[in-house]
């Protein structure tokens, strides 16, 4: 499933560039993860590296967009130009 970003944010910014999907940008409040993006990290790290930098645990797995290992998967390999 996608990440998102709790509104514990504190808008430090260290997961934006972490996202090898650029799928994090500024909010209106809060950083925001684009879950037609994220990929978990799946494809690139063995930990979501935004969760993985996240200074006060704001990065969490989201319920809304529950996603296989192999839709993971399909998604970087996309997401890589594979």
């Amino acid at each position: 499933m996608a990440y998102k970003i709790t509104e514990e944010c504190i808008n430090c910014g260290a997961c934006e560039p972490e996202c090898p999907n650029q799928a994090i940008s500024p909010g209106d409040v809060v950083y925001v993860i684009d879950p037609a993006k994220c990929t978990e990290c799946v494809g690139f790290f063995d930990e979501p590296q935004c969760a993985a930098v996240c200074p006060v645990n704001a990065c969490i797995p989201d319920p809304d967009h529950k996603e296989t290992r192999e839709e993971l998967e399909a998604k970087a390999s996309k997401a890589k130009g594979s």
